[in-house]
């Protein structure tokens, strides 16, 4: 093929010349109508991606077959109950163009099929999704669920770290919202005018209601607390994959023996799969691809040595070509201006529906923590840190959020760790034993790669570092970022971070630093 393979930087000057308002055909022939907006918390920079009126049938048909999965296991849930949904806009940016930039959830919200339907299927007014104001919304939505909450047949957000910023704004505002449930009467700081009229049209007196509530969030231990406040929920939705696999124990604990389900994959250039075994565990979920939301070509990788693939040893293959067990870096093309587009997710083929193959998530592509020729993917980060956190479990305790980065401030340079930690008895007064700490360090240097491990012996790459950080800190992380531009409901926290604002951020919230002993790694 003569099309050649590229990044968003080799387009990124024509989308530029859309956006500035170059009416000409410049990628395609059909009207952009708006850009989606990318997070830019995974990949840098916020992208920028056209859309056309045939991308928002295609979101429309994808979230169709999505809604026949879910109603095969669990039923029609819209005939049940209400839904508990933690939805939140970001607020649109105009370009040159006249055209909106919006993240791709906004744009759905804005759709006019989802609001007409919101008031009958969700708990969250539409008035609160859209609230300007982050902490605004949380709390009028997590008032609406609770007032509801004998509706409540199920939970969802779209990614997992939204349904556990809600849980912790759950912990520290839980009095006050009952006692707004306890008189009727909504709290004075909530000012949005939105938010007050649409909770105030559900608010009235229930001090029934609110003993209720408080009897449960009042227990020292919050095991099993999405249960316990709605009984009637039969599952929690979110994507649970990739880096968003670390916060599955944390929401386990919570969710009282709810199915943890993640039904979806896609983003902002395309939507590629559905996950057809939706009861499976989130650590074994894959992906049927839909051929029909664009044309999709695997460019193989090499995933099973320490050393590269070069790029001009290998040729991209189609849907049908790819092979069970192989590692690809998927490329798409779409109806919108994307031409054998390169991702950057890389994705395993576990297995086939029919003759259409399954994707298993593994880890972006070019995601590395490097301090000098080591190289630590995303994938080979979360494997290590699965291990490092073994000693933490007899505790009782749970690793609640992590993320890392490559302090070359000094020579020789070493890897450094966040890890923020719960004890399941909800004692906010985590003390940790440091040689559990020296422990689990030890443990994730000896669950890395051999040059990473051949680079320590040589003392080429200094010890590794952990700082456990104060509880509630990757939640003000979300909100560091959001405040920053990211949207709440497309919010992925980095697996390493490359912004120096945010380790200084993090930096504050240490409480203690520990380091793998010398000569560890001589251990027999």
């Amino acid at each position: 093929m003569n099309v050649p393979l590229v990044s968003y930087e080799d387009i990124k000057p024509y989308i530029d010349r859309i956006a500035d308002g170059d009416k000409s055909c410049i990628l395609l022939a059909e009207s952009v109508i708006e850009f989606y907006r990318s997070s830019g918390t995974s990949g840098g920079k916020p992208k920028l991606i056209p859309v056309t009126a045939e991308t928002h049938n295609l979101r429309t048909l994808y979230f169709t077959m999505v809604a026949s999965v879910m109603q095969r296991h669990f039923g029609n849930v819209d005939q049940q109950g209400k839904r508990l949904e933690f939805l939140f806009a970001k607020r649109e940016i105009d370009t040159p163009s006249g055209l909106k930039a919006r993240s791709l959830s906004t744009s759905f919200y804005m759709d006019q099929g989802f609001r007409n339907t919101i008031s009958k299927r969700s708990t969250s007014p539409i008035e609160a999704i859209f609230c300007s104001d982050p902490n605004q919304s949380m709390y009028c939505q997590l008032l609406a669920c609770l007032i509801q909450r004998d509706e409540v047949v199920a939970v969802a957000s779209y990614f997992a770290t939204v349904a556990l910023r809600a849980i912790k704004f759950l912990e520290d505002y839980w009095k006050e919202l009952c006692c707004d449930i306890r008189s009727g009467q909504l709290s004075s700081w909530i000012t949005d005018s939105g938010c007050r009229n649409a909770v105030s049209l559900i608010m009235e007196p229930n001090p029934r209601l609110s003993d209720s509530i408080q009897s449960i969030c009042g227990h020292k231990s919050w095991d099993g607390i999405i249960k316990k406040l709605w009984p009637k929920a039969k599952y929690i939705s979110a994507i649970m994959t990739g880096v968003m696999s670390q916060y599955v124990e944390t929401l386990e604990f919570y969710s009282g023996g709810l199915p943890l389900v993640s039904p979806i994959y896609g983003g902002s250039e395309a939507l590629y799969g559905i996950n057809l075994e939706i009861l499976t565990e989130p650590s074994h979920v894959s992906y049927t691809f839909l051929p029909n939301m664009a044309y999709f070509e695997f460019l193989p990788v090499n995933k099973d040595t320490d050393l590269p693939m070069s790029q001009e040893d290998v040729e991209p293959v189609d849907l049908t070509r790819v092979k069970l067990d192989q590692y690809y870096e998927v490329l798409v093309t779409t109806s919108a201006g994307l031409y054998r587009y390169k991702v950057g997710d890389v994705l395993k083929v576990t297995g086939f529906h029919n003759t259409t193959p399954r994707f298993q998530f593994v880890e972006r592509q070019n995601v590395i923590l490097s301090v000098d020729s080591d190289k630590t993917s995303e994938a080979d980060l979360l494997k290590a840190v699965t291990e490092a956190k073994t000693p933490l479990d007899s505790l009782g305790v749970i690793l609640v959020g992590h993320t890392s980065y490559a302090d070359t401030s000094s020579i020789p340079g070493h890897y450094v760790l966040f890890w923020e930690l719960k004890a399941k008895e909800g004692d906010n007064s985590l003390e940790v034993d440091p040689r559990i700490m020296e422990e689990c360090c030890y443990r994730m240097e000896e669950s890395l790669n051999y040059i990473y491990r051949s680079y320590r012996k040589q003392n080429a790459i200094a010890a590794l570092e952990m700082r456990v950080v104060k509880q509630g800190s990757f939640v003000a992380l979300m909100d560091y970022y959001v405040s920053r531009g990211a949207s709440v409901s497309q919010y992925k926290t980095p697996i390493c971070l490359n912004s120096k604002e945010a380790v200084e951020f993090l930096n504050f919230k240490v409480m203690g630093k520990f380091f793998s002993p010398t000569g560890v790694l001589d251990r027999p």
